[in-house]
């Protein structure tokens, strides 16, 4: 482990900054296709599942990242706004917070650390700033990289390199980060010099997870165990 002082706590976000939930994706986009039209449903849906399906394969293999909108082109569907409507209705509940969030960004913040998110995601930029901002984390963020903006997904380096210049540092093991997955963050945080901790609550779909499990430098249970942790390191 390097002994670099740690300037960066980079976070992901579902599973990570958010309670992870377990989501069927089948209901979730049958609920968005009835609202399209309900007599072709089931037949929507379907096409709706296996286009999203095909573009997190597509994470995971080729680190190539999508958007939403490729997702329904894929599809060949044509999201109304009654539909994306009801498709942020869908996802509200899968959008949580973790209830140690705030007090530990805040505690990060007070010992002069920056703070970044890093969220493999389809959904743009705004979408994210307005759930932070309801839950108060908006405000206590240095930086952010959405991968819907970017060519790449986790575990390319790229991602990791886009979220420290985000947040205004110039070197990886000064940086700090923390998710769920074995594959996508720890060992993608660790290729590029960054150290990695882990917080192992999530039931990563099979079709998700990586070729490679990361060791990770730290297991925390609870995000509110990170500042004491960064304290031993610094």
């Amino acid at each position: 482990m390097t002994n670099a002082k740690i300037e960066a706590v980079l976070f992901d976000w579902g599973g990570t900054l958010a309670t992870w939930h377990d989501i069927d994706l089948h209901e979730t986009w049958r609920a968005v296709a009835t609202v399209l039209d309900e007599a072709q449903a089931d037949e929507l849906a379907a096409r709706l599942v296996a286009a999203e399906g095909s573009i997190w394969r597509r994470s995971r293999d080729e680190h190539l990242s999508s958007t939403l909108e490729e997702v329904c082109k894929l599809a060949d569907v044509v999201m109304s706004p009654a539909a994306q409507a009801e498709y942020d209705r869908q996802w509200d509940p899968h959008t949580e917070l973790d209830p140690d969030a705030i007090d530990t960004l805040r505690e990060l913040r007070a010992r002069g650390l920056k703070i970044g998110v890093l969220s493999n995601t389809i959904w743009p930029r705004l979408r994210h700033e307005e759930i932070f901002a309801r839950d108060g984390v908006h405000e206590l963020l240095d930086g952010a990289v959405y991968t819907s903006e970017i060519p790449y997904t986790k575990p390319h380096p790229e991602t990791f390199l886009a979220a420290m210049r985000a947040v205004g540092v110039s070197e990886p093991s000064r940086c700090l980060f923390v998710g769920d997955r074995l594959f996508d963050d720890v060992w993608g945080a660790q290729n590029v010099g960054m150290r990695a901790a882990h917080l192992p609550h999530s039931a990563i779909p099979t079709e998700q997870i990586g070729h490679t499990e990361g060791t990770p430098d730290a297991t925390i249970q609870r995000l509110s165990e990170l500042p004491a942790l960064i304290d031993s390191w610094n």
